[in-house]
């Protein structure tokens, strides 16, 4: 088995939106079949990341053949099965990850997300709070922001709120949990307390044509005519052909 092989902090691969994540290369282990296990996944990965899912799909099978222990290859095979629109397949690898590693984190918020894609809310919602629960786990933010993101999809406000709350509590500069914070808070009518989350992403993150917009909501709602001024100045300059320049267009507002 892989002793060795020590999970890192995952990056998101969608800002804004519950995405699967995927690990950084991961350390060698000590022998040569821990090496060559390890070096296929981390090939998978990559060729995953470029959208090359045959060629993932090969490295990943061969990291499964050298190995048919490891979970971390059936966590990856769970998230390129998805990607493939194969959700028994996807279903069947995540399962057996979880099965091999009951406790890993990021095997279960990549389940999470699987279930959430699929509209299985309740139990993902469980399975993000398990990968999130994980003591061990240096990144909970990233679980407790799906789990808020997939309230938002399955249109349960309080429970987004919730989500994105604890995860804010843990890491307060967490652009992806800030976003769509604004996004609640808006929708809630606490337009302060919107503009206040938008001041936080941006010292963390860039405006989009999403924020932009927002912010332009926003501000209308707290009168300040001089911010919507800026914030629609921004939008047609930085994103003339965005949809949501088309919007402020035909709303009126110059």
């Amino acid at each position: 088995m892989l002793k060795n092989l020590i999970p890192v902090l995952l990056a998101a691969l969608l800002l804004g939106a519950c995405g699967p994540t995927v690990p950084t290369k991961l350390k060698a282990g000590r022998t040569t079949t821990d090496n060559a296990v390890t070096a296929n996944i981390n090939l998978g990965v990559e060729y995953m990341r470029q959208k090359e899912f045959e060629k993932a799909l090969d490295k990943l099978e061969r990291a499964r053949t050298l190995d048919p222990g490891y979970y971390e290859t059936y966590g990856m095979l769970g998230i390129l099965y998805q990607r493939l629109g194969q959700n028994k397949l996807a279903e069947e690898s995540f399962s057996k990850a979880i099965r091999l590693n009951a406790t890993d984190a990021p095997t279960l918020n990549n389940y999470g997300q699987f279930l959430c894609d699929t509209g299985r809310y309740d139990e993902a919602m469980a399975t993000f709070g398990r990968s999130a629960g994980n003591p061990l786990y240096e990144s909970p933010e990233i679980p407790l922001t799906n789990a808020g993101l997939c309230a938002m999809r399955n249109k349960d406000e309080d429970k987004a709120e919730k989500y994105l709350r604890q995860a804010l509590q843990r890491n307060p500069k967490f652009g992806q949990a800030l976003l769509p914070m604004i996004q609640v808070s808006y929708d809630e009518g606490k337009y302060m307390s919107a503009r206040g989350y938008m001041q936080r992403y941006l010292e963390v993150g860039q405006h989009t044509p999403r924020t932009l917009w927002l912010g332009i909501q926003i501000e209308k709602q707290l009168g300040d005519d001089n911010a919507v001024s800026s914030y629609a100045l921004l939008l047609r300059n930085n994103f003339p052909d965005s949809r949501e320049t088309e919007l402020l267009n035909q709303s009126g507002i110059r």
